[in-house]
């Protein structure tokens, strides 16, 4: 659950981002894990889950870092939190997160998915997929 005022807007990174509705201090808590408003998903129930609740899952669902077999669905702005090679915000303690730096309001909050995502590896955008694919399609 975003501890911070926060607001849903188009993205340079990708889609929609999560933007600071007001200025964040570093070290600031932005985000904790809530069971009222994070969920937990079981990891069965997704992959059998009609295709359109699958999709959503699986473009806004993480797997749980210490709940084996379950993923995590953020029902506020988090949800749309991109990832970035170099954050403004650390994950790296499960339960919680903080602002590394100040965050202007108006400025995109990101993260590092692979903080909280073991596995997690950037597909290719279509475009850089075509030009690895020798311009394949």
């Amino acid at each position: 659950m975003l501890l911070i005022s926060t607001y849903v807007a188009a993205s340079s990174i990708e889609g929609v981002g999560v933007f600071a509705a007001v200025p964040i201090r570093k070290g600031a808590s932005i985000w904790r894990l809530d069971p009222d408003f994070d969920r937990l998903i079981p990891v069965a129930k997704a992959v059998s889950a009609p295709p359109h609740l699958k999709e959503l899952l699986e473009r806004y669902a993480y797997p749980s870092p210490d709940k084996p077999g379950f993923m995590v669905y953020e029902v506020d702005n988090g949800r749309f939190m991109n990832h970035a090679d170099d954050p403004n915000t650390d994950f790296s303690q499960f339960g919680g997160a903080t602002a590394t730096r100040d965050i202007a309001a108006g400025e995109e909050i990101t993260c590092d998915y692979a903080e909280f995502h073991d596995g997690f590896s950037l597909l290719p955008t279509p475009g850089e997929a075509v030009a690895m694919n020798g311009g394949a399609t």
